[in-house]
């Protein structure tokens, strides 16, 4: 069975290990989860657990209605989604999967204490935006060669075959790069800091600083 939790990415740092070798880090800060919802397989057809992170303020009647105000404050639906776990609307929900529902109530809070040091997690996030890209930045292609007379230096390379009269799709071409959800498997948990609901994990995990990471229990742990 697996677990998991919502955090934030802080930064990365180093720390030294018991036998003195220096070890990459990434520092997580794990506000307080709540669980939502539980989903069971007679219900939902899958069991899975809902929680949440980072509270929102409940919108006053007499309050506007503007685009800025909207994700810091809660509609009545999210108001209404929570009502039975008895806490405030969050702003970040997600669910854990082939988690054992005995374990869970609706309303309980979970903390970073159900990882142990030395345990294997996976690490879910959404990567960092890197705008418009070529395909040598985007895909990893080599360039053509920069001297003079060359009409080859950073092009994407041949479209295809002619007697298909179009570019088939999956041809890797310039575009948006980035923005997407990355999965790290088996990261290690070096330190669990228990008092300032700090997780360190071993390398570096996908997201910018502040970006909401999902950490569960390694599905692959070696």
């Amino acid at each position: 069975m697996t677990k998991g939790i919502l955090g934030r990415k802080v930064g990365m740092t180093q720390v030294f290990s018991d036998k003195g070798e220096l070890v990459p880090v990434t520092v997580v800060e794990v506000a307080s989860n709540v669980v939502l919802q539980k989903k069971t397989m007679e219900k939902d057809g899958y069991e899975a657990i809902q929680i949440g992170t980072d509270d929102l303020r409940v919108k006053n009647a007499d309050q506007k209605k503007s685009r800025a105000m909207s994700s810091k404050f809660a509609t009545k639906a999210k108001a209404g989604h929570v009502a039975a776990a008895n806490t405030a609307p969050k702003r970040f929900v997600r669910e854990i999967r082939g988690i054992n529902l005995d374990e869970y109530e609706v309303g309980q809070e979970v903390k970073v204490d159900i990882f142990t040091e030395g345990e294997a997690v996976d690490v879910t996030g959404i990567s960092k935006g890197k705008g418009f890209q070529g395909v040598i930045k985007r895909h990893g292609q080599s360039r053509g060669p920069m001297s003079h007379g060359s009409r080859y230096h950073r092009r994407p390379g041949s479209m295809g075959s002619i007697q298909a009269n179009r570019v088939m799709k999956g041809k890797k071409l310039a575009g948006r790069m980035g923005g997407e959800k990355v999965t790290v498997q088996n990261l290690a948990v070096v330190k669990v800091d228990t008092e300032r609901n700090l997780l360190l994990i071993k390398g570096n995990v996908p997201g910018p600083r502040k970006g909401l990471i999902k950490i569960q229990g390694a599905i692959k742990a070696q």
